[in-house]
């Protein structure tokens, strides 16, 4: 390993941004494009094949920059310099996650709060809310659509509840990994950070479990209303970070069998962690606010 650059360090062009922006704009068209289709026809159309070509197209964009990074700091072109920058983007990059699901959870929040009472006659709007809906009843979860069609609440017993005890263990586990890492015991860092993607795939097959249930047994799908709206898009960009958090995981699991990271050189470890705690918050907030309230 050479000598690390004493000044900031400067990469080369890379391309992967790019090829990342081509990526997330299939992706945007293809997953639009198949939820119209679903909605209209039932089938999956064209659109599906530009929602898996552009998750390819991300894969590789993935796979190329996160093996660029990984060579830059193995030859010690990063400095200490580099890694505050490195630190302090991660740290907008969450918030940015925070304020994306604060925007989501703002609008249960609008619809329950506010939304339902005045339909139901809150604040002398009881005729604006018979013009709107006759016979409205203001209850939550709202089980019951302007058309009339009826489904029934997800409750916190069984999976959810299984699923929240299993990401505040893998909490605990990706805790001991970074533990172990500071304390240069390699297979305790391995087998703990292996238990964490255990559990993060366990939480992620348990949730399609879960969607199953919900569509079949409950009728609850993403047109069942606001609460339907709000249960799938909270849960269900929740489990894409959980996967995305995941495959990260894996990545960093790789890189420790590879014998990369130190107590003092681990900042790709440290980010992952921060990753999985955030996202272990997030459900807990959810499990909270969807599920029990």
């Amino acid at each position: 390993m050479t000598e690390q650059h004493s000044q900031y360090y400067v990469p080369t062009q890379s391309p992967w941004p790019i090829v990342g922006a081509f990526g997330f704009f299939l992706v945007a068209v293809g997953a639009g494009t198949l939820v119209a289709q679903l909605s209209q026809t039932g089938e999956a159309g064209w659109g599906q094949m530009v929602l898996m070509a552009g998750l390819f197209v991300l894969f590789i964009m993935m796979f190329g920059w996160f093996k660029d990074q990984i060579q830059e700091s193995r030859v010690g072109l990063h400095n200490q310099q580099l890694g505050i920058s490195y630190r302090q983007g991660m740290s907008w990059f969450i918030f940015s996650e925070v304020m994306f699901f604060g925007a989501f959870f703002g609008a249960l929040f609008y619809a329950r709060m506010i939304s339902v009472p005045w339909l139901g006659g809150a604040s002398n709007n009881v005729m604006t809310g018979e013009i709107l809906w006759p016979g409205f009843e203001a209850i939550w979860p709202l089980t019951t659509t302007p058309a009339g069609n009826t489904t029934q609440a997800m409750g916190y017993w069984g999976l959810p509840l299984i699923n929240t005890l299993i990401l505040l263990t893998s909490s605990v586990t990706i805790h001991f990994a970074h533990t172990g890492l500071e304390a240069d015991k390699r297979k305790q860092v391995a087998w703990m950070l292996g238990f964490t993607i255990l559990l993060g795939s366990c939480f992620l097959a348990l949730q399609v479990e879960e969607y199953i249930h919900a569509y079949q047994d409950l009728g609850l799908k993403l047109d069942s209303g606001v609460y339907g709206n709000t249960f799938f898009l909270l849960t269900g960009f929740h489990g894409m970070h959980v996967t995305l958090g995941t495959l990260f995981l894996i990545v960093i699991f790789f890189r420790i069998l590879a014998g990369h990271f130190s107590a003092d050189n681990q900042f790709a470890f440290q980010a992952a962690s921060w990753y999985w705690h955030f996202v272990d918050v997030v459900w807990l907030c959810l499990f909270v606010f969807v599920y029990i309230l």
